[in-house]
């Protein structure tokens, strides 16, 4: 299997084996030959993916990257704020590669089909995959090179090689070196006696090349690599009296490479990164307590382990060593990309970071109160829950109050009971501790702990663990499906009668991504709520099967279905010449037979109006198919989570906000919940938070047929409206002015009117005619 250390040389070949090389001169690039079959041509495989119905998911997930990259690009925005657009770019690209392609390669390695919905098999698809991927990776260098790099000066830092340094900086440079780097590096050979070693993904690591000193024969090369240190800064940083240094560990570690190799001759040292499939499922285990926690454990390690699906590396790379990392992966130029800049963007935090740029980070605004509250902290949250319902709307909205919510029942005498469903948390949360607090003071805690969350494994089942020593019931997920729905349930005695407390989310329960993520939630004590929630917690906690529930919609057992007969529903509304509109927010668009009911809305005469963030697989604006359908998506300062879900109902609109994406693994695998929003306030606030997303003319981008993305423009005359900025200053009178489809709308009322009108004119000019005798 591709990735394995197993020694791979022959008992023959190892007593025949005197250049480590030869085994690896002109690899044989399998793949290559198979597209070249697969299909003919690049503009054979365009055009076969124009004709599709539905863009392909990992290819508008490429689009999405290009947003993020595009403010990086902007040079309205600050510097640090660039930096950062492009360390995320890298970020969510490392991610790409461990699951995207990680699960590209589960078919392409084991030999199963695999259609792409833009209508492509699975090896000509991934030739145009990794195309796109190296012309965004072009983009992104192009970037930092041309337009980042030259603005460093100007703000005082650099970030340089060692030729640049003093003799002076050097002797402090070498004693960092000897100190500190030094000690923790090791050379792995690899040779005929030594198996290849298992390196490490998103790491640095250089292939060293050495040879007996003083030869120049190739048989007597030898092969090893260093791993440098992950958890050493990325940069020493050098203070001049004008300007700081930031000189990378890897140009630190390459210049002093030779104390390592003692009497050789170091012909070659390249820096290079690899990213390894990261894409596992878990198989359903009896015993939940032991086999399936030992076996997520045995998943993580496994992803350290998984075959490497793309290189990072030098262009000035030996070229020995690159046909034996190329052939030892089985993999080919598709997956090298030559990096002639940082590698790996996401070392710029450092520099983002640094105390002396805090002043220059562009501030946040401060959260301003909900509209359901006068003020963000109050002296009862128990006491407004009992009044009114409360949307939050993070992070115009202050996280506080789910947090005090939390904090005060884990005090409060009269609390008997909380529930939970956590998926992911912040570091040192505030969540954890006031549910450890609640277990202290006796109260029955019951959790719903995702330990299945992507790349938060290690952390929930650590977190998990604490809560159960505390004495809470904790439950590790629910066997294959994820828990991704976000509800908090309070049970608290007052005195004659038991009272029920929920917030329900789009969001978290994480108080640092409440800062950067915008999500809804809703604090309310409307027994509706309660009461589906008690039951939603007694399916997913014990053996029950719901009956409907009231103000909820839940996956996997109704999602979906529920959603289609809600279109469907505007569908016959607009057939019939009643009043009709779609618009959902969501991160991604992916579940095909959400998209075809969709596009048989649109068909009807249904105008659908969608903002979704991330990847979307519908074809927007497609002659006979979509076009009623428009599709935006949000860039900016914040990252778009909310899910928000209208549907216009001949004027009487039902919304809902909720966890779930129109995604197959939200309505099949995952354990999801929408929730209506019933007080007349709340559904204008979020009708309101549509409306401005529609409207937002700065971060907003507009979805072609062609999948591609075009920038939106501040039309002449008109004024920017950023939501980014402006959801901080909406007033109640602005929510309850808000309508969506009110042009649609008119359209009908006048045409009813017409329609009103002929009969009425006709029936005149009969009794006219009867009266005079024709």
């Amino acid at each position: 299997m591709s990735g394995s250390s197993d020694n791979i040389y022959s008992n023959e070949k190892r007593s025949k084996l005197t250049n480590l090389f030869a085994l690896f001169k002109s690899p044989k690039e399998p793949a290559a030959a198979e597209d070249a079959k697969a299909v003919s041509s690049s503009e054979k495989a365009n055009n076969q993916m124009q004709q599709s119905d539905l863009i392909s998911r990992d290819l508008s997930w490429m689009k999405f990257n290009d947003r993020v990259l595009d403010q990086a690009t902007n040079e309205e925005r600050n510097l640090f704020d660039r930096l950062k657009f492009l360390a995320i770019t890298s970020s969510n690209l490392d991610e790409f590669f461990t699951i995207r392609v990680g699960s590209l390669y589960n078919y392409l390695d084991f030999g199963k089909e695999r259609l792409d919905y833009s209508g492509l098999r699975e090896i000509p698809f991934r030739k145009v995959l990794m195309k796109e991927v190296h012309d965004f990776v072009r983009r992104q260098n192009e970037c930092y090179k041309n337009q980042l790099m030259p603005l460093f000066a100007n703000h005082g830092f650099r970030i340089i090689g060692m030729d640049e340094i003093t003799s002076e900086e050097h002797v402090a440079v070498e004693e960092y070196f000897d100190r500190t780097v030094y000690p923790m590096l090791t050379p792995m050979l690899f040779d005929y006696t030594h198996a290849f070693p298992v390196l490490l993904a998103k790491v640095l690591i250089l292939g060293v090349i050495t040879q007996v000193k003083g030869t120049t024969s190739e048989e007597d090369r030898k092969l090893s690599f260093v791993q440098l240190p992950p958890n050493l800064p990325r940069f020493y940083v050098i203070e001049r009296e004008e300007e700081l240094l930031f000189l990378p560990i890897e140009n630190i570690a390459k210049a002093h490479i030779n104390k390592l190799y003692r009497n050789v001759d170091i012909v070659s040292a390249n820096l290079f990164r690899i990213s390894r499939n990261g894409d596992f499922t878990l198989e359903e285990s009896d015993d939940i307590e032991a086999d399936f926690i030992d076996e997520i454990k045995q998943k993580i390690k496994s992803r350290r382990l998984g075959r490497v699906v793309q290189v990072s590396i030098e262009p000035d790379v030996n070229p020995d060593l690159l046909n034996l990392i190329k052939k030892r992966w089985e993999i080919d130029d598709h997956n090298v990309f030559m990096i002639d800049a940082l590698i790996d963007f996401t070392a710029l935090w450092g520099i983002i970071k640094h105390p002396e740029f805090k002043d220059q980070i562009p501030p946040t605004r401060p959260p301003v109160p909900p509209l359901g509250l006068e003020r963000e902290r109050i002296p009862d949250i128990f006491e407004v829950m009992r009044e009114r319902d409360i949307l939050l709307h993070h992070p115009y909205n202050n996280f506080e109050p789910v947090l005090q919510l939390l904090e005060q029942a884990a005090e409060d005498p009269k609390v008997l009971s909380i529930k939970l469903t956590i998926y992911r948390l912040a570091k040192n949360s505030r969540v954890t501790e006031a549910l450890l607090h609640a277990a202290e003071n006796g109260k029955h805690v019951a959790v719903l702990f995702e330990v299945k969350a992507r790349f938060d494994e290690e952390n929930n089942i650590k977190e998990a663990q604490r809560l159960q020593k505390a004495g809470c019931f904790v439950i590790y997920g629910i066997g294959l499906l994820k828990t991704h729905t976000k509800l908090l349930l309070i049970v608290r005695n007052e005195g004659n009668r038991v009272l029920r407390y929920a917030h329900l989310s789009s969001g978290n329960y994480n108080e640092d991504t409440s800062r950067l993520y915008t999500d809804t939630g809703l604090l309310t004590s409307n027994e509706e709520y309660t009461h589906d929630i008690s039951e939603f917690f007694n399916v997913i906690t014990g053996h029950s099967i719901p009956s409907e529930y009231q103000n909820l919609i839940t996956a996997p057992r109704y999602m979906r279905a529920k959603l289609i007969e809600l279109i469907q529903q505007e569908a016959e509304n607009a057939k019939a010449g009643l009043k009709s509109g779609i618009c959902i927010k969501i991160n991604s668009l992916e579940d095909r037979d959400t998209i075809y009911e969709l596009y048989k809305a649109s068909e009807a005469g249904v105008p659908i109006k969608l903002i979704v963030r991330g990847m979307c697989c519908l074809r927007p604006q497609r002659k006979g198919l979509s076009e009623n359908i428009t599709v935006r998506s949000l860039v900016g300062d914040f990252l778009e989570h909310s899910r928000i879900f209208y549907f216009h109902q001949n004027g009487n609109p039902l919304v809902y906000g909720g966890s779930a994406d129109a995604m197959v693994r939200s309505f099949d695998k995952r354990i999801e919940s929408l929730f209506k929003l019933v007080d007349p306030r709340v559904r204008q606030e979020a009708i309101h938070i549509l409306y401005y997303s529609l409207k937002d003319n700065v971060n907003a981008y507009e979805l072609q047929e062609d999948g591609n993305y075009i920038k939106c423009e501040i039309e002449e005359g008109s004024e920017p409206l950023n939501v980014h900025q402006a959801f901080y200053d909406v007033t109640l009178d602005q929510v309850m002015a808000t309508h969506l489809f009110e042009e649609e709308d008119l359209r009908i009322e006048n045409k009813e009117k017409e329609k009103s009108a002929t009969p009425e004119s006709d029936d005149a000019e009969v009794a006219q005619q009867a009266e005079t005798g024709q």
